[in-house]
């Protein structure tokens, strides 16, 4: 047997029991990563849990005049008698940019704020799929001074 050999049958098998041990772990109530959208407004969303009780959300909103990237840090709580159901709470900042259609009276810009987090995260047993619902207030204050207390919505990702 060639050492080529030995090293893919090797990586195989590591890359096989990597698969499933990612696997069971998204098919239980629990997930360490997810991917997904989340609706109103519109984005693209990657949630990680760094420990057991905290995650990092990035969230990515994109729109025909500009973008937003928000960056939030999760504190989770386990939710009693409710397997896979969590309350989680948390800050983070964004950044937004948009162009001179955005703003009429603007050549665009660059608006730089804060962000707060309260809602539930849901992880079907069973099945790689993570749901979340939040309330996401924001205040803009470099760039543009603006609040925004009705931002949040629904996420659905798939978890591994």
């Amino acid at each position: 047997m060639s050492v080529l050999t030995l090293r893919i049958g090797l990586s195989i098998a590591i890359g096989i029991c990597t698969t499933n041990m990612a696997a069971a772990q998204s098919l239980g109530s629990n997930y360490k990563t997810a991917v997904g959208f989340k609706f109103y407004p519109t984005a693209v969303t990657v949630k990680h849990f760094v420990k057991p009780n905290a995650a990092i959300e990035g969230l990515g909103y994109f729109w025909e005049n500009g973008f937003r990237l928000t960056g939030l840090y999760e504190w989770h709580g386990n939710i009693k008698n409710a397997p896979g159901l969590k309350w989680y709470a948390g800050g983070g900042a964004h950044l937004d940019a948009w162009d001179n259609n955005y703003k009429k009276n603007n050549d665009g810009g660059i608006g730089v704020g804060l962000d707060g987090v309260l809602g539930l995260d849901y992880k079907f047993k069973g099945a790689p799929i993570n749901l979340s619902l939040d309330w996401q207030p924001s205040v803009t204050f470099i760039g543009d001074n603006y609040r925004n207390a009705n931002w949040g919505g629904i996420a659905i990702r798939f978890a591994f």
